[in-house]
């Protein structure tokens, strides 16, 4: 505790001294009686100024103060104990000793005072050139002075902490509803479910920075994305939308439903760093009231179900909680909330706030009975939007029974998609597809395509035979064809004596 303090010991003792001789100041004795005085005062008991117990002071102990106080410009100050004049100084802690312990300390900041004392005296027995060690209180007040407090272990990544150290420090936003804390918290007694089983539940609590107020409170048995989206839409639709939410790093508060979610309703989302969790003190503070005053008026509920811990949890709540004066803001939470400048906004409808916590996705459209597949299951696009090739969906993981169609571009709610129903379409009704219809019936093709005939008389017009030898094709080529074609053929004889020269080869010999 400080010197300058107004309750340190240091005062204490001045005040106490003085007010034993200032009526000896005030009303100065005659000549000869001061004596008498000063050992009528020696006789009655006072109050120790520091552990409060009855005790004396010796006439000669009155008599100092008096000589000291008297013509004083501040008597208080000079009757106030004095400093040590090694105070503040290391002058207790030998080179040695203090070399060792400093060396101690680098390498395990992690270490109590208490560890570093037994440590240290465990080295004072192996080398006994460190002599004698000073006592643990010396130790203590020498490490505070030194700032060699104690951290607290944090992981580390390639030997190196996740992030570097920051200091603490308290704040408060300055309108309500600005900022949101969010938080999960075990509770202290399991309840009893229908399935006759014994759970741990879960507290997910939400606190509003400025006034303390419980935006919403509610037991689960689980912590997830669906149980921090289903709390947080209640309090949504409680006390409107907040400016900002923070949260830990939780798999629940970074799921991707509640990261997007947050972002379509303009919440800016807050998380705490890692293994820091001072940064959320407030709810910290806020599990500490829960345990000690509601749970604790539970003690005498051996069958305690999630049902009754709800309901109990409501009535405490609003009837104490939001009521009752908080030390830290001098006010009730309810009066500070409904007092003090807010910056919430209006909470938009049920239904608005079931799409805005979806992730957002793409998926391929089967082109043969427009279907697409999300978590396993089938899923039939409306008949207008089997054109499309690929579409982007809006879906919340732990709710498949339907996903929500949105325009890529701006991100439209277009409408619900519901699974396929085999059942429904055994019924053997189908629409007629339709193409684009044509002003004129389509004519029949003309022959050989424009383009093939031109690379066929290029091709002839290399004058370079065919590069190919025919087998089963015995026409002859088309070029060949038509230079033939007006030519005069041959008569029946010259054909038939072809013939036989052909068939007949041995009669030429």
């Amino acid at each position: 505790m400080s010197d300058d303090h107004p309750t340190s010991a240091r005062l204490r003792w001045a005040r106490l001294r003085f007010s034993i001789i200032g009526q000896l100041l005030a009303a100065p004795p005659e000549h000869g009686e001061l004596r008498t005085q000063i050992e009528a005062l020696a006789l009655k008991p006072y109050r120790h100024p520091t552990t409060g117990e009855t005790c004396r002071f010796s006439v000669s102990t009155i008599e100092r103060w008096f000589y000291a106080a008297k013509g004083a410009a501040d008597p208080v100050a000079v009757l106030a104990r004095k400093v040590p004049s090694h105070a503040g100084t290391h002058l207790a802690m030998p080179a040695k000793v203090a070399a060792g312990l400093e060396a101690q300390y680098r390498q395990h900041p992690g270490w109590s005072f208490q560890l570093h004392h037994d440590n240290m005296l465990a080295l004072a027995r192996e080398d006994p050139t460190l002599g004698r060690i000073p006592s643990y209180t010396t130790l203590c007040r020498y490490m505070k002075t030194c700032g060699w407090l104690r951290h607290r272990r944090r992981p580390t990544v390639d030997g190196r902490p996740p992030h570097e150290p920051r200091e603490t420090r308290s704040f408060e936003v300055s309108h309500v509803h600005a900022l949101w804390h969010l938080d999960f918290h075990d509770g202290s007694r399991k309840v009893l479910t229908v399935a006759g089983e014994w759970k741990t539940p879960r507290l997910l609590g939400i606190l509003d920075d400025h006034s303390r107020l419980c935006c919403h409170l509610q037991w689960y048995l689980d912590v997830t994305a669906e149980t921090l989206v289903h709390g947080l839409a209640q309090a949504i639709q409680k006390r409107g939308l907040p400016r900002a939410l923070l949260t830990d790093n939780g798999s629940a508060m970074v799921a991707l439903e509640v990261v997007e979610g947050l972002e379509r309703l303009g919440i800016l989302a807050h998380t705490t760093l890692p293994y820091s969790p001072e940064q959320n003190a407030k709810q910290e503070v806020f599990w500490g009231q829960v345990e000690g005053r509601l749970i604790a008026m539970l003690e005498g509920h051996a069958d305690l179900t999630l049902a009754l811990l709800n309901e109990a949890t409501q009535a405490w709540v609003e009837q104490e909680y939001q009521r009752r004066r908080h030390d830290e803001i001098g006010t009730s939470p309810l009066e500070r909330a409904l007092t003090a400048t807010s910056v919430v906004r209006p909470s938009p409808s049920s239904e608005v706030l079931r799409r805005a916590f979806r992730l957002e996705t793409s998926r391929a459209v089967r082109r043969t009975d427009g279907t697409f597949t999300v978590g396993g299951i089938r899923f039939e696009l409306p008949w207008q939007y089997r054109t499309l090739a690929r579409i982007k969906v809006r879906i919340a993981r732990w709710d498949l029974s339907s996903v929500d169609l949105v325009d890529p571009r701006t991100g439209t709610h277009l409408g619900a998609v519901l699974p396929l129903d085999k059942s429904k379409n055994a019924d053997g009704r189908r629409r007629v597809v339709r193409t684009t219809a044509l002003a004129e019936p389509p004519a029949a093709p003309g022959g050989i395509a424009p383009h093939l005939r031109l690379l066929m008389a290029d091709y002839a017009a290399t004058g370079l035979p065919p590069a190919y030898l025919p087998k089963h094709d015995l026409s002859a080529p088309l070029h060949e064809v038509a230079d033939s074609s007006d030519d005069e053929q041959p008569d029946d004889e010259s054909a038939t004596d072809d013939t036989n020269i052909n068939q007949h080869p041995e009669d030429d010999l």
